[in-house]
């Protein structure tokens, strides 16, 4: 009978596919592993269990610890998983950009989920890596796999994944793709092709705004890929080329698979696709380009695949007048994003309302470009005025000690209908445009472009 022992038996030997709908056009195929078929749903797996396995015969964990992981969703269902089956508790740290389904699913498995703030640098103390690093000291019998240093992490992939995608393509690789993230799926994988065939090239997709591509780290929003410090399970030496892929490209080209092909992939899959349709491009018929897909779209339907939260980030396009066009038509008026530090005294606020003729300001960590997750709040001139007149010292307060909630966000590409509605609620909205703040609209600025359409409507009358 070819009954599995246990569900840790069904992990690896994935299949291989070609794209043949979004690659028709290019001069070589590309093909995706989908790891999506591991019993956790992602290539997370494979190391999951190498790493518990080396804990076990390294006497790091004993029989009835707790597994304790910061992780984007995937490596903690992996873990969570091996835990299942040997009977470990489980603690996982995410941070806010996670899709709640993927939170959920880490309950489901019966895990314990701490959510920390992603837009905090890796050693603050609010960290998500920080506040692993607590846990494993204040719980008995803790033990932390560190995906992002362990071993066993890119040997998984070195002693599986690699082998699985030189045999299945009959040695005739030439090019692997592959999401950077912890660096243990590029760096195993390309280690094992480059020794079977050193001219293998190893392609990392990475966010734009990864320290991969060049980049500070600063938040962006696909999850799972990139970092913002270089993990010692990432080895530069094996990869020959990164390729930077936007938050936008990444999500269009999720959907844009999900859709023609009928894999319902991720964005971090997204990532890949489009970092290795990118390369296909450049290359000849003689070549063949492997891109894995490391997880399912099913953890991103309230984000990837959800219009509304795709619209208001500024990905998706409405029919009719938008935002954009707004824009368009005070170009050149439309500052660019003006905004406060949460440090900066509220003087200084003052001066950049004044300076810019706004009666709000967006209040933001970071330099420009900045993510969304950077945005804390907003600060007003009525605001100001009440604190003022109970007393003049507010002025050389900190923005952080005054400033009111964030302005409600909308995309770009969403319709002059859906702002109006908006600003019925609201003196001004925050535009995000590829996921990132691009500047703010004010009751004012809609006003006056109703006014010119109006006019213009009025003067084709009369022609």
């Amino acid at each position: 009978m070819e009954i599995a022992d246990s569900v840790l038996d069904l992990i690896g030997n994935t299949p291989i596919v070609r794209l043949k709908q979004v690659g028709a056009s290019l001069p070589c195929p590309v093909v995706a592993k989908l790891e999506t078929t591991n019993p956790g749903g992602s290539s997370k797996d494979r190391a999951a269990v190498w790493m518990i396995d080396q804990a076990e015969r390294d006497g790091l964990l004993k029989p009835g610890g707790t597994i304790v992981e910061p992780t984007s969703g995937n490596t903690g269902v992996g873990l969570a998983i091996v835990a299942a089956q040997r009977g470990y508790d489980c603690v996982f740290v995410v941070t806010d950009k996670v899709a709640p389904e993927k939170i959920d699913l880490l309950r489901a498995y019966g895990a314990e989920v701490v959510v920390c703030s992603v837009a905090v640098p890796p050693d603050d103390p609010a960290s998500y890596y920080s506040t692993a690093e607590r846990l494993v000291s204040e719980r008995p019998n803790a033990y932390r796999p560190n995906q992002y240093a362990n071993p066993a992490n890119p040997l998984s992939h070195f002693e599986s994944t690699g082998p699985e995608i030189w045999t299945q393509t009959a040695k005739k690789v030439t090019h692997f793709v592959a999401g950077a993230g912890t660096g243990g799926t590029l760096s195993g994988v390309g280690r094992y092709l480059k020794s079977q065939d050193p001219s293998v090239q190893i392609v990392a997709a990475d966010p734009e705004g990864s320290v991969y591509s060049g980049g500070s780290g600063r938040p962006y929003l696909v999850e799972g890929v990139g970092e913002d410090f270089w993990p010692t399970t990432y080895d530069p030496s094996i990869v020959d080329r990164v390729i930077a892929v936007s938050d936008q490209e990444s999500f269009l080209t999720a959907r844009l698979v999900s859709e023609r092909e009928g894999l319902l992939i991720g964005g971090s899959g997204g990532t890949a696709v489009a970092a290795s349709l990118r390369l296909a491009a450049e290359l000849t018929p003689d070549d063949l380009v492997v891109v894995l897909i490391p997880d399912s779209g099913r953890g991103y339907l309230s984000r990837v695949f959800n219009d509304e939260w795709m619209a208001n980030y500024g990905f998706l396009t409405a029919d009719g007048p938008t935002v954009a066009d707004v824009l368009a038509s005070k170009e050149g008026d439309v500052p660019g994003m003006v905004y406060v530090q949460p440090a900066d005294d509220v003087r200084k606020a003052v001066a950049l309302m004044h300076e810019h003729d706004v009666s709000q300001l967006p209040v933001a960590k970071g330099e420009m470009p900045l993510a969304a997750a950077e945005v804390m709040g907003s600060i007003d001139e009525l605001r100001i005025m009440e604190s003022a007149f109970g007393s003049g010292a507010v002025m050389s307060q900190s923005v952080e000690e005054v400033m009111s909630p964030r302005m409600p966000t909308i995309g770009v590409g969403q319709s002059v209908e859906m702002a109006v509605q908006l600003l019925d609620m609201a003196p001004a909205l925050l535009v995000l445009d590829g996921g990132r703040p691009r500047t703010v609209v004010a009751r004012a600025d809609l006003l006056s472009f109703l006014s010119d359409q109006s006019q213009t409507t009025t003067g084709a009358r009369h022609e």
